[in-house]
């Protein structure tokens, strides 16, 4: 879109310059994809139920809370911090409602027909009305928080293939704001290519600049490596310097992180590896073995060890499995990222 960006003044250095033709980039027409429409964001019934019941309150309530709002812009999450409040706090009442209603049906009736103490229900219908929407509450205020994390995990994963694909078109002098658009349409890279459709989007749709859209996305990009390589691309361009050099050095170093963290896991696996053979393994044949000998022997209650013997077989080990295997699983998933 933009020929050059010069960078004769400091405080010219994010303003938009001159393109091709001699003309001005300012307000302009786009032309999009035939019978392309715009993405409005719709609430859903009960959405706009929380908004209309809780908006005014939950609007007052994260006035000042800058937390929300980042957290809500890293995980792309298309909705207002007021919007998502309003809907956290209309559904932690009503799993309040809810927790009250399995806290007095299950603490009082249920509890109160199999003869337990009224002391014991009246805890236990208390704890159900207090945990869950405490419970319902934390989570859903922590989710785009929780969200923006995973994103950044993702990033920080094909960072290094990434790079790769951004020093390939440098090296042939694609400028920088094509490369993004080029990185956009490539959704085999995940979050980067959502990341650099949002630069895109910056510079075609709303009129920035390339280096103000860059800035702004390293602002609102939740992994800290993506962040440090938007800055250095900001750093160089503002200081004369050559960006081809600059991607080539990058793309090699996140090559050799990537290199290390493989390694680690390797190392990982392999520890998990030798401890699977003595936790599932050996441990609970040993265990079984000793504790059929004082069956036989009569150190004990034998119905007791035969039922210890029904815990280790059907509890202990199918879960201990099911456990190394779900470790083993999330780090298969994390590395294929």
């Amino acid at each position: 879109m933009f020929k050059r960006v010069e960078a004769g003044k400091k405080s010219q250095y994010l303003q938009t310059k001159v393109a091709q033709g001699g003309d001005d980039i300012g307000p302009h027409p786009i032309r999009l994809p035939k019978g392309a429409m715009p993405d409005y964001i719709k609430f859903s019934a009960y959405q706009d139920f929380c908004w209309r019941f809780m908006g005014r309150y939950a609007t007052e309530r994260v006035a000042n809370n800058v937390a929300l709002d980042e957290a809500l812009l890293k995980a792309h999450m298309k909705v207002r911090p007021e919007e998502y409040y309003a809907y956290v706090l209309m559904t932690t009442i009503v799993t309040a409602i809810v927790g009250i209603g399995i806290g007095v049906g299950v603490g009082i009736g249920l509890f109160g027909l199999l003869g337990v103490s009224m002391t014991t229900r009246v805890l236990v219908a208390a704890m159900a009305s207090f945990m869950l929407p405490v419970m319902a509450f934390v989570m859903l205020n922590g989710s785009p928080a929780s969200r923006a994390k995973s994103r950044g995990h993702n990033i920080d994963k094909r960072i290094a293939a990434a790079m790769s694909f951004i020093s390939a078109m440098a090296s042939a002098d694609v400028n920088i704001d094509v490369i993004f658009k080029e990185l956009s349409r490539q959704k085999i890279y995940g979050e980067i290519a959502a990341e650099s459709a949002w630069i895109t989007r910056d510079t075609e749709l709303l009129g920035s600049d390339i280096l103000t859209a860059i800035k702004k996305a390293a602002k609102r990009s939740p992994s800290a490596k993506f962040q440090d390589f938007l800055q250095g691309v900001i750093t160089t361009s503002t200081s004369g310097g050559q960006l081809k050099p600059y991607f080539l050095l990058k793309a090699e170093e996140y090559q050799k992180e990537n290199k290390l963290a493989l390694k680690s896991q390797m190392e990982t696996l392999g520890m998990l590896a030798e401890s699977f053979v003595t936790v599932v393994v050996a441990f609970p044949l040993f265990l079984v073995l000793i504790l059929a000998i004082m069956a036989i022997v009569g150190g004990g209650d034998p119905q007791t060890m035969i039922l210890i013997l029904y815990l280790v077989v059907l509890g202990m080990i199918p879960v201990s499995q099911f456990g190394f295997v779900f470790v083993i699983w999330n780090m298969s998933q994390e590395s294929a990222m």
